[in-house]
This record gives structure tokens, sequence and C-alpha cells, in this order.
């Protein structure tokens, strides 16, 4: 649907990017690193989402940084529909309801990074009822066309662990 809506493919990736992951920061050469595109395909698509107010820079030596604008108009409802896109909203809604007590939901492996993938990984932290877990998750992956992976931790095991934030994407806390 996304790929309809806008047709630059490394538009797509730049706003996943971002919009997965508000708290990114990032300059020109390490995002088209990251990305595995030309640093020109990505100065392109930058500059245009910066002059439309999409995303902010500052500058920190020669180089510029760039960072999701939050207080734009639009930010809103562009997250809603990446979330959408990536299926994450269908994960939260439907997963939390019936699961236990859940304390945490992460979004980590590619998704986090805001790269495109057919794999939803995320991380879930509490006492989770697990037959319902499955039956959900196996509804989930019907209904939105991706595979989703998990990983589940107690709250003892959560805590000895370092979930770093570029890497675990907290998408729910009570």
């Amino acid at each position: 649907m996304l790929e309809t809506l806008i047709t630059s493919k490394t538009r797509i990736r730049i706003l996943l990017k971002f919009f997965l992951n508000p708290d990114t920061q990032t300059h020109l050469r390490a995002l088209a690193t990251a990305l595995g595109e030309s640093s020109n395909a990505v100065r392109v698509e930058l500059n245009r989402l910066t002059e439309a107010g999409m995303l902010t820079t500052i500058k920190e030596g020669n180089k510029l940084i760039y960072r999701v604008n939050d207080k734009h108009s639009l930010y809103e409802p562009i997250n809603t529909m990446i979330r959408q896109y990536v299926g994450v909203d269908e994960i939260i809604s439907n997963v939390i309801k019936g699961l236990g007590k859940i304390e945490q939901l992460y979004l980590t492996g590619s998704l986090a990074e805001g790269l495109a993938t057919e794999i939803i990984d995320i991380v879930l932290v509490g006492e989770i009822n697990m037959d319902y877990l499955l039956e959900t998750i196996q509804k989930i992956e019907n209904g939105i066309g991706k595979k989703i992976r998990y990983v589940r931790y107690t709250p003892k095991e959560a805590k000895q662990l370092n979930f770093d934030a570029q890497k675990f994407l907290l998408i729910y806390e009570p």
C-alpha cells in the first residue's frame, strides 16, 4: 500500500528509519551505509523531507545531523501510517489484550533499525499466556502477511539485560 502512495523506495526506507524510531539521529553517510543506498539518492530524499519540514537538521562540525520533526502537523498521521504498514499497530492492539501481565513490548531487528523486512521481531517482558500468544500471532501473521518472531523474558530476566534504545524500540509499556 505504501509503495503506491510513495513511489521512491529510498524515501520509504528513510521514513521507516525515522518514524519507527523517532530518537534516530544520523548523518548522510551513516544513513546511506545503513540503508545500503547511494549517498546521492539518500541526499535527494533527505533534502525533500527537510524542505517539507518532516526532518530537522543540526550542524555538528562539518556534518548535518538529521532527525524526525515530531512537532510537524503530519507527524502523528504519518507515524500511524508507518506503524500500520509494518503491522506494529496490529501487534499492539491484538497481542496485548489477553497476553497476561505484560510489562514491556519491544520491536527489534531490522524494523527497529528502520529497515523494511518481512519478519517482525519482538521482545516481550512479563508473565505471558503462551497459548494465547501463539494463537494470536498466527492470526496476525495471516492478516498482515508477515512473520512474527518473538522472545519472551520474565521481568527478573529482563532486568539483567541491557536493551539498547537503538536496537530495541519500546512500543508498549502500561
